[in-house]
């Protein structure tokens, strides 16, 4: 049902994301474009963005971080989520080989893409990151899509000891990937940019800042003179670290994807 902006969805299913939180499973489609997000509504709780990790049916992924993000972690199968969108510029898909990079929650951006890139018959390799393996979130779903992710964990409990970008250094110095897709913590994502940069690398990265509205009335989610809501999340690689320049030394940090 839709009371005008939000749809109302029953959770269908949970599947626990080790001990980062949960993805939301709910029970039926919302069409939309790989990189694109929602905001997810509970009625006297909060609204807060997410990224759509599944458009059919509607999945989302939560990192439990904060109150409202803790109960949406509660929910349980048959109750009900409030959501409007989907919202803003996905990743724009481009050659036939493609690298997609995660980090923590951010993880949630690339596994539609991931979906629509192999229904197209195009070659992947994922990589993605977190702090500790029982932090890692959503490789699972790339297996489903017959996507073996390359993993990365800080303290070496899983994958590659080191970052997410240690495990995808192969793939970047062979300069394999025709593009690169990434969304995760801010300093991964500048860090990628300067490398693709060097490399001459087409890479695209989703960015996170505070959102309100989703929509480009609040104004919230600035970078430079961009909104993150309407402008993007997704931009190129080239832009964004001409737009983080515009920026002071202390730059918003709560994240687009994940809300609190």
């Amino acid at each position: 049902m839709a009371d005008g902006l939000h749809t109302a969805f029953r959770v269908a299913a949970t599947v626990p994301e080790g001990s980062a939180g949960l993805t939301l499973v709910l029970d039926g489609a919302l069409p939309a474009e790989p990189g694109q997000f929602v905001m997810a509504w509970l009625p006297g709780i909060e609204e807060r963005p997410f990224s759509i990790m599944d458009d059919d049916p509607l999945s989302l992924t939560v990192a439990a971080i904060g109150p409202f993000t803790r109960a949406l972690c509660a929910l349980r199968v048959g109750d009900r989520l409030w959501v409007r969108g989907p919202f803003g510029h996905g990743f724009a898909l481009s050659g036939a080989r493609h690298l997609l990079i995660g980090g923590g929650s951010g993880v949630a951006s690339l596994t539609l893409l991931a979906k629509r890139l192999r229904a197209q018959r195009r070659e992947a390799i994922a990589a993605i990151g977190a702090r500790t393996a029982s932090q890692l979130m959503l490789p699972w779903k790339f297996a489903s899509l017959g996507i073996t992710p390359l993993l990365a964990t800080d303290d070496g409990t899983a994958g590659v000891r080191g970052t997410v970008l240690d495990v995808a250094r192969d793939a970047l110095d062979a300069r394999w990937p025709e593009s690169i897709y990434a969304c995760g913590p801010e300093p991964m994502l500048r860090a990628l940019a300067a490398r693709t940069r060097t490399l001459g690398l087409p890479c695209w990265v989703s960015l996170e800042r505070t959102m309100k509205c989703g929509i480009g009335i609040c104004g919230n989610c600035h970078l430079g003179d961009r909104l993150v809501c309407r402008d993007g999340p997704v931009f190129p690689a080239e832009l964004a670290q001409e737009l983080w320049k515009t920026e002071n030394d202390t730059p918003q940090r709560r994240r687009a994807h994940g809300g609190d």
